[in-house]
């Protein structure tokens, strides 16, 4: 850090020799991000590769824009520092223990059966065993943005198999601060040091982590207490920086990395109440400093290099991720996850991470990797950052659809229930617990096999059928029913199951669960004797607790929601008769009325 810092300085001498800062260069990094993220993002291909191109098209490569790319690492690399410190704010330890068999059982196994594969890539080809090490275990840290990112768009990030995904990124982002270590420990000489040296390095290292544990204990949280009543905003952005970095520098000097130190610090706060305010203080710099160092890493990309070393990257790049997908698809299946999921998951995780650039910069530091070596690496591993996008596409189109499980499972067979309730979702399962407390027999039916064997656990016996199909309706005991009602997840298939009772069952009570005001209009059209919009209820209950929080008399508030209530019944009476756009009148908006307050 001491040697950064000269630099640093060295830099800001050179710059006011010359005239101060140079403003050009600093516009033309902010306008290739501006222009190159948003349309990699367009692509689908991620903000990471955009920053990746910009920085590869304004380096030494191509434009020769820029003639020293290290410099600028050198400086991103607190973006890293920062990303560190933001994980282990949310490392609370009740979080970390409620997750602890699939962060460090599946993710254990998923990175440790991987580094030992891929280390033999390197040795096979001819690399020595310290540096085949490094560039396998560099490959094994997948991209957290990049799966994070594909988990978010796909809608996964809260369902079973995307938590389990995040647990092993979790992992990850965890052995990383050991593999760090593990570098310098296999750095050319470091098997000529003495045990007392050893011995010293390590108590060293013991006690900057102890020293850091003690304040994080007894001193931050106080110390952003009395900042929050007597420090300006600027301040306790200031602060928040000092922790972060103090903390990084503390473990530098003994003997560790500034990432550990980072991560740390953000563990020891993260059940702080000042978390959120932290997260929020760091973001804005994490962000850009991230940024910043992928754009270093772009213009690092030595094309020259790549072009005279092509052989070695061409062979790879697909035999690390063939290898590392291999890997995670056996991991998967022998901790019983089906074959739809460890797939989906091997290849959304094949390819290499944003860490490893950083391992790789530190190897290189350390000797074990020669610059060339390095080159090669990043490329590889950008290149996998590339493939993934478009390996994920070929999963969605050519990948076997997931199969439901039906053991267990039993199809609809000559029910006779006074209610047929048909889908057993979020919504179903509300509605059937007032007519089961009053004695009423529920006939249930759903199409999701998952959620029928979920429902099983819980005393609920639902059987297997489409509500849409006029066979299944009558299996279901549609005919003696004295009610039914659809509260199917489809709002399609909510409607075909009001038109197919009008026509099969017309003297039938249907009751339908609406999605929002234009199907709740189509099922008042399909015929249905009863229709209620799934937000409506609570969003009225939330109205009105709204207005009680902000000094309205209870029984005034009711007398509000009631008002309400009969123009938003008024409303949809109109909407009824003359289209959609026939109650707009009747809608209060926020343009002319003066706010109260």
């Amino acid at each position: 850090m001491a040697g950064e810092v000269t630099e640093a300085a060295h830099a800001a001498e050179s710059a006011v020799a010359h005239g101060g800062m140079n403003l050009t260069a600093v516009v033309v990094l902010l306008a290739a991000a501006v222009i190159a993220v948003p349309l990699f993002r367009r692509l689908g291909l991620g903000s990471i590769l955009g920053y990746l191109a910009a920085g590869l098209l304004v380096g030494p490569s191509v434009l020769a824009i820029f003639d020293d790319p290290q410099s600028i690492i050198h400086v991103a690399e607190l973006g890293v520092v920062l990303f560190l410190f933001i994980i282990g704010l949310e490392m609370q330890p009740s979080r970390l223990w409620s997750m602890r068999g699939e962060i460090f059982g599946l993710g254990l196994l998923q990175v440790g059966g991987a580094i030992a594969v891929l280390v033999w890539v390197g040795v096979i080809l001819g690399y020595p065993w310290a540096a085949s090490f490094v560039a396998g275990a560099g490959f094994v840290m997948t991209s957290t943005a990049v799966v994070m990112q594909m988990l978010d768009e796909r809608g996964e990030m809260s369902q079973p198999k995307g938590r389990r995904i995040v647990s092993i990124l979790l992992f990850e982002d965890l052995a990383i601060v050991p593999l760090l270590a593990l570098v310098a420990f296999l750095a050319p000489g470091a098997e000529e040091a003495t045990m007392s040296d050893r011995l010293t390095g390590i108590a060293i290292g013991l006690a900057s982590i102890a020293v850091l544990v003690l304040a994080g204990r007894y001193l931050l949280d106080p110390m952003f207490r009395l900042l929050a009543r007597f420090g300006a905003r600027e301040v306790m952005t200031a602060a928040a920086l000092l922790v972060v970095l103090g903390a990084a520098v503390l473990l530098q000097e003994g003997g560790l990395s500034m990432a550990m130190g980072a991560f740390l610090a953000g563990v020891l706060l993260s059940e702080s109440s000042f978390r959120h305010q932290l997260e929020a203080e760091i973001e804005p710099f994490r962000g850009l400093l991230l940024g910043l160092f992928f754009m270093g890493v772009g213009m690092a990309l030595d094309l020259k290099v790549i072009a005279e070393n092509w052989v070695v990257i061409a062979i790879s790049v697909p035999t690390y991720m063939i290898l590392k997908t291999l890997v995670i698809y056996i991991v998967g299946r022998l901790l019983k996850a089906s074959r739809s999921e460890a797939l989906e998951r091997a290849v959304m995780m094949a390819q290499g991470g944003e860490f490893a650039f950083v391992l790789y910069a530190s190897a290189t530091q350390f000797g074990i990797l020669t610059p060339i070596w390095n080159a090669n690496l990043t490329a590889i591993i950008i290149c996998s950052m590339v493939l993934t996008p478009f390996m994920m596409i070929l999963h969605d189109r050519f990948a076997p659809k997931a199969i439901q499980q039906f053991d267990g499972v039993e199809e609809v067979r000559e029910l006779h229930g006074s209610v047929l309730l048909i889908g057993f979702g979020r919504f179903g399962q509300i509605v059937s617990q007032p007519l089961l407390d009053r004695g009423y027999s529920l006939s249930l039916i759903d199409t999701d096999a998952e959620m029928i064997h979920d429902a099983g656990n819980f005393g609920f016996k639902v059987f297997y059928g489409d509500g849409t199909r006029p066979d299944i309706l009558h299996a279901a005991g549609a005919g003696n029913a004295r009610l039914i009602i659809a509260a199917a997840n489809d709002p399609k298939a909510v409607t075909r199951i009001v038109e197919l009772v009008k026509e099969e069952y017309p003297l039938t009570p249907i009751l339908a669960r609406a999605f929002d005001r234009e199907h709740s209009l189509k099922l008042v059209e399909a015929g249905a004797d009863y229709q209620i919009r799934e937000t409506v209820e609570s969003a009225f209950s939330m109205g009105r607790e709204a207005l009680i929080r902000l000094g309205d008399d209870p029984d005034d508030a009711d007398e509000v929601m009631e008002r309400f209530r009969a123009r938003d019944a008024e409303r949809f009476s109109l909407e009824v008769a003359e289209g959609i756009s026939a109650g707009v009148s009747l809608i209060i908006g926020n343009k002319t009325k003066p706010e109260r307050g």
